[in-house]
């Protein structure tokens, strides 16, 4: 771990860098997730490395589609295990959801490494891939999909999702709710919800919204996740990159 004071300008994002390397170390991320944190990064300097009123929008929407959810599940790749383990316990414990670990890099000693990390941070209960259930439209190993979680889920939230399972997902009829730096990638524009900002500030936001929306009576939760358009979000996030405005 790299010894970095907390004057330095680019602090938090190199102890993010730091968590990373960490998650290789420990096989919870695969190499391959060093390359991807450093694509987010580019685009979280572009939206002023800050949570931006698109993305309380998209958090908003996100806690309305989980509360109404009759079936969510927490999907948990490496990166999001090494970034935030601690908070997505924390939101399956308010759903009352299952998490369940979903890698692109078939390793079954890293879906253990994952499940394990997650219990240690607290997890009531992880799942792991199995092929009793499989995904139909995508031939990676994301395919492989617990029959109690993912496969039967109504809402599936996948932060740091690719986006051929993103897509795969909703063609079989899933809502998905994603956290994605980059609001035109694939994933971004597959999904029902897509929250535009780093996920280590997106939790805290998402678990913030969801308290407020809980409270809420079911018909005007509703009326709230009827009024989001997720376009417009991409839009105004789209608009962040291209101007910082």
């Amino acid at each position: 771990m790299s010894t970095v004071p907390e004057s330095h300008p680019r602090y938090v994002s190199l102890k993010l860098r730091d968590a990373i390397v960490a998650g290789v170390d420990a096989g919870i991320t695969s190499i391959h997730g060093l390359i991807a944190h450093g694509r987010g990064e580019a685009f979280d300097y572009l939206i002023g490395e800050s949570t931006q009123p698109f993305a309380i929008e998209a958090c908003r929407a996100a806690a309305a589609m989980l509360v109404l959810a009759k079936a969510p599940v927490v999907s948990v790749n490496g990166n999001a295990a090494a970034l935030v383990p601690a908070a997505l316990v924390d939101l399956v414990r308010v759903l009352g959801a299952p998490l369940e670990v979903n890698i692109f890099h078939t390793s079954n000693e890293r879906e253990h490494a994952i499940r394990d990390h997650l219990i240690a941070h607290g997890a009531p209960r992880v799942l792991e891939p199995t092929e009793d259930a499989q995904l139909t439209g995508i031939d990676s190993n994301r395919r492989f999909v617990h029959p109690e979680g993912i496969y039967r889920a109504d809402v599936v939230f996948v932060p740091l999702e690719d986006g051929d399972r993103c897509e795969a997902l909703r063609k079989i009829g899933k809502d998905v709710i994603t956290v994605d730096l980059n609001p035109m990638s694939r994933t971004a524009r597959a999904a029902s919800v897509t929250i535009v900002d780093n996920l280590v500030r997106a939790m805290p936001a998402l678990l913030n919204e969801l308290g407020a929306v809980r409270m809420l009576p079911e018909d005007e939760a509703r009326r709230l996740l009827d009024a989001y358009d997720n376009e417009l979000v991409l839009e105004a996030a789209a608009q962040r990159v291209r101007t910082g405005m």
